[in-house]
């Protein structure tokens, strides 16, 4: 790479990592990164920059260019690729220092991954009780109980639609990272190691064939197997 290039690293993967990165650029260069790569050559200057930029908004935000970007380290670096970001993305934002955008994933993962256990088992109640369940969606996702995931991934539960958007499989591997960066941090992250577990259940059979490769609101499977349950 040409002195002054800057890699933008926007695979989810540890903080250390992306520290490593960083502390390569600075002093040598590019030599080793794990994950996918993207080189942007920029004009020259005295040493290569380093930006990791972990996204957030699945396939639906790749498409429609409306993923959140978060953005981890030198803040000129950051600036200089911003327009190429604002192709893919709408919210973008500086968090900080090498590692600050990878920290901030897990923030968004941890949300996610509590967030679809609580939308599940507000599904499995209202199965249970006899509500209509897209109904009952319309109705609380209008409210203090709405979110991202019980108007989006709501209903494709609800008709049993769990084909992709984001793999049970790569959101695992995610969820294996902020519970050791949380256990480095000294966190006790309850809700995240229970979510953990049963994504893992997701994937064992006889839960599902190849549960793995489904989407993560194919949590509602394990839960569908833990109550004798099937929507």
């Amino acid at each position: 790479m040409q002195p002054g290039g800057i890699i933008v690293d926007m695979t989810t993967s540890e903080p250390s990592l992306a520290k490593e990165i960083f502390d390569q650029a600075q002093r040598q260069g590019v030599s080793s990164i794990d994950g996918n790569v993207t080189v942007y050559p920029f004009s020259p200057s005295t040493n290569e920059n380093t930006l990791q930029a972990p996204v957030s908004g699945g396939d639906v935000g790749a498409r429609e260019a409306t993923l959140s970007i978060m953005a981890g380290g030198d803040v000129d670096a950051i600036a200089r690729v911003l327009p190429l970001l604002k192709l893919m993305g709408k919210n973008i934002r500086h968090m900080g220092g090498a590692g600050a955008g990878q920290h901030t994933k897990m923030v968004n993962q941890i949300l996610i991954a509590t967030n679809m256990i609580g939308v599940v088992e507000g599904l499995l109640y209202a199965y249970k009780s006899g509500l209509d369940m897209n109904e009952a969606i319309a109705a609380v996702g209008a409210g203090a109980a709405g979110s991202w995931s019980i108007n989006n991934l709501g209903p494709r539960i609800a008709k049993r639609d769990f084909n992709p958007g984001f793999m049970v499989e790569h959101f695992l591997k995610d969820l294996g990272i902020a519970l050791k960066e949380s256990q480095a941090m000294g966190l006790s992250l309850p809700g995240l190691a229970l979510a953990n577990q049963l994504f893992v259940a997701v994937q064992v059979p006889p839960t599902y064939t190849n549960g793995g490769r489904l989407g993560t609101q194919a949590l509602m499977l394990a839960l569908e197997k833990l109550n004798n349950i099937h929507l």
